[in-house]
C-alpha cells in the first residue's frame, strides 16, 4: 500500500501550497511537512491568517517578522541547519500568531532558499466545512497550488454552526437553508462557486479538492459522488480530487485530464 500524500496531492519538485477550506488544514500541513523533512527539502510554513501559538510553537524552529533584515538572517541560518521552519509577524494579546503578509510570502517564496511553502490561508474555527466572506481567503500571488479542504462527514449532516463556519455565506452559495440536509451537490457548489473556496485564488494555481476523513463515513458512496461531481461536467473547477484520510494515510486521486477523469488510487484499491 503506498502512503505518499506528496504524490497524492500531485506536487512538483518546488511548490507554493495554499490550504483553505475547513475539516484538516493543520493536520494537512503537519503531514506533508513530516514527508517533506523525511525526503530532505527544504521548506517554511506559515499563514495568511492567524494561528494559536501553541501550534506554531509546534515546530521546532519558530522566527518572526522574516521581513526583519537580522529575522531573515534567522530564517536563513535555521534552514540550512534544520532545513524547515515557521515563520509568522508576531504574538497577539490574543494567544495567537499573526501571519505575514501575501506581499512577504511572494518574497519568501522568490527570494529564500526553500523547496516549498506551505502557509494556511483560512480559518475556519475547527469545523469540517468553510464558506469564506468577503475578505477570505487570503491566497498570495506566487501560490502555485491551492489546496481547498473539507470534511467529507459533513456529508448528509444538518446545516447548523457546528458544522459550517459562517453559515449564512453557505446558504448564499448553495441555496440551502439552516437545518437542511447538507447534500453531495451542496458541497460541490461550495468548491465550484467563484465565491466559494477557490476565490482568489491564481489563474495558474492548480485546484485541488481534499475530502478529508473518509474514515468517519459507513458509505462510500456520497464521497465518491461529492468526487464525481467535481472532476465530471465540461469545464471542472478543480484539477483533481483527493478522498482519504491524512489521519489513516489512505488517499485516493481522481484527476481530470480534459473533460474525461482518470483514476488512480493511492491506498488499495478500494473503489469510489
Amino acid at each position: 500500500m503506498v502512503k505518499d500524500l506528496t504524490s497524492a496531492l500531485g506536487l512538483g519538485p518546488r511548490e507554493h501550497v495554499a490550504l483553505v477550506g475547513g475539516g484538516g488544514k493543520t493536520t494537512l500541513m503537519s503531514a506533508l511537512a513530516d514527508e517533506l523533512r523525511l525526503k530532505g527539502y527544504r521548506f517554511v510554513i506559515s499563514t495568511t491568517t492567524k494561528v494559536w501559538n501553541r501550534e506554531a510553537l509546534n515546530w521546532p524552529n519558530v522566527l518572526f517578522d522574516p521581513s526583519d533584515p537580522a529575522s531573515h538572517e534567522e530564517l536563513k541560518a535555521a534552514l540550512k541547519k534544520h532545513g524547515h521552519a515557521f515563520a509568522g509577524r508576531r504574538v497577539l494579546e490574543s494567544g495567537k500568531v499573526e501571519g505575514i503578509s501575501p506581499g512577504l510570502a511572494d518574497a519568501l517564496y522568490r527570494e529564500a532558499e526553500i523547496d516549498y511553502l506551505i502557509l494556511e490561508a483560512d480559518g475556519a474555527a475547527g469545523r469540517p466545512v468553510k464558506a469564506p466572506a468577503g475578505h477570505e481567503p487570503v491566497i498570495p500571488s506566487s501560490a502555485t497550488v491551492v489546496v481547498a479542504i473539507m470534511g467529507i462527514e459533513a456529508v448528509g449532516a444538518p446545516l447548523e454552526d457546528e458544522v459550517v463556519f459562517r453559515p449564512e455565506q453557505f446558504t448564499k452559495i448553495t441555496g440551502l437553508n439552516l437545518g437542511e440536509r447538507i447534500t453531495p451537490d451542496a458541497l460541490a457548489k461550495i468548491f465550484q462557486s467563484p465565491g466559494g473556496l477557490f476565490k482568489g485564488a491564481p489563474a495558474s494555481a492548480k485546484r485541488i479538492a481534499f475530502l478529508n476523513k473518509l474514515d468517519l463515513l459507513t458509505d462510500d458512496q456520497e464521497g465518491g459522488t461529492l468526487a464525481d461531481l467535481l472532476v465530471k461536467g465540461p469545464r471542472p473547477s478543480v484539477d483533481s480530487v483527493v478522498v482519504g484520510s491524512i489521519l489513516k494515510s489512505i488517499y485516493y486521486r481522481k484527476k481530470v485530464t480534459g473533460t474525461v477523469p482518470s483514476y488512480r488510487c493511492w491506498g488499495g484499491e478500494r473503489a469510489l
